[in-house]
């Protein structure tokens, strides 16, 4: 059986969407959906209770004792009955064919990174499917947390999601994953839609947010062989100076929002943890 873990906290009103992709999956392995609810106040836990009445395949648990989709999504591993994991996100979409290319893919690995299409849900111009799978700080590659699949022996015995990191805790189980000599793959078949931010502030503070746990990551796995780009980053920031007649205009203020948030919230990450990772 392959176990679907959905965390959610306000996950209103995309939730709904998500549940239905999800009961459409045509999977040859038996498959079930785990809800773990970390605290929703916005009616999400309700809605997603009154769907599993209906859909037999879908279950709600509380993951609310602690904050953040990691925490939740652990609760979630424990309370799921598959020997596979996949997991997904409340806002986005799984495509028609995205829980069968995680089982596929599982056949050959032992941690699966799908593909994101980031056009479809954003209003903006089709493009080919975006792998998942990053190489940051020069290192090993991984999968995002909102397309991702594992068996379970190998969750377990890297104890899951590191609950004290509430972003970048998905690169940190691939690369914990992979230094254990467990096989990375991406499936490109395996594809989400990815509802991105739309304002100004939101995306500038989504931005920021994923800065800061560059230095972390870079501070934990730089002995295993992670490493700076400092050119790279010097000519984000020389791009950021030279782009700020972006924000006059409307159409161009989130791209520089997003690499300015990114950019600044390493400078704070940084001071956070004692390293330089501009």
């Amino acid at each position: 059986m392959i176990s679907v873990i959905l965390p959610v906290r306000n996950g209103m009103p995309w939730l709904e969407i998500q549940l239905r992709a999800l009961a459409d999956q045509r999977c040859p392995e038996p498959w079930e959906v785990v809800v773990a609810d970390n605290g929703s106040d916005d009616g999400s836990r309700e809605f997603a209770e009154a769907w599993s009445i209906d859909h037999q395949a879908f279950r709600v648990v509380d993951a609310s004792a602690l904050d953040g989709a990691p925490a939740a999504r652990n609760v979630g591993v424990r309370a799921a009955r598959g020997d596979l994991l996949a997991f997904c996100d409340a806002d986005d979409i799984v495509g028609e064919g995205w829980l069968a290319a995680c089982v596929q893919g599982l056949e050959h690995a032992d941690v699966v990174a799908g593909t994101f299409d980031f056009w479809s849900l954003n209003g903006t111009r089709e493009s080919p499917a975006a792998p998942a799978a990053i190489r940051q700080l020069g290192f090993l590659p991984a999968g995002l947390g909102a397309n991702l699949a594992v068996r379970r022996p190998a969750f377990e015995e890297v104890c899951g999601f590191n609950e004290e990191l509430l972003l970048g805790e998905d690169i940190d189980l691939c690369w914990r994953l992979q230094l254990r000599g467990f096989r990375f793959v991406i499936s490109p078949d395996a594809i989400v839609a990815k509802r991105e931010r739309t304002e100004f502030r939101q995306v500038f503070r989504q931005a920021f947010a994923y800065g800061r746990c560059g230095p972390l990551l870079y501070r934990r796995y730089r002995s295993d062989g992670a490493r700076r780009n400092l050119a790279g980053a010097g000519k984000s920031w020389v791009w950021l100076l030279f782009s700020l007649p972006l924000l006059l205009r409307p159409d161009r203020r989130c791209e520089w929002a997003r690499a300015a948030g990114i950019r600044l919230g390493r400078l704070a990450g940084s001071l956070r943890e004692g390293v330089f990772f501009p």
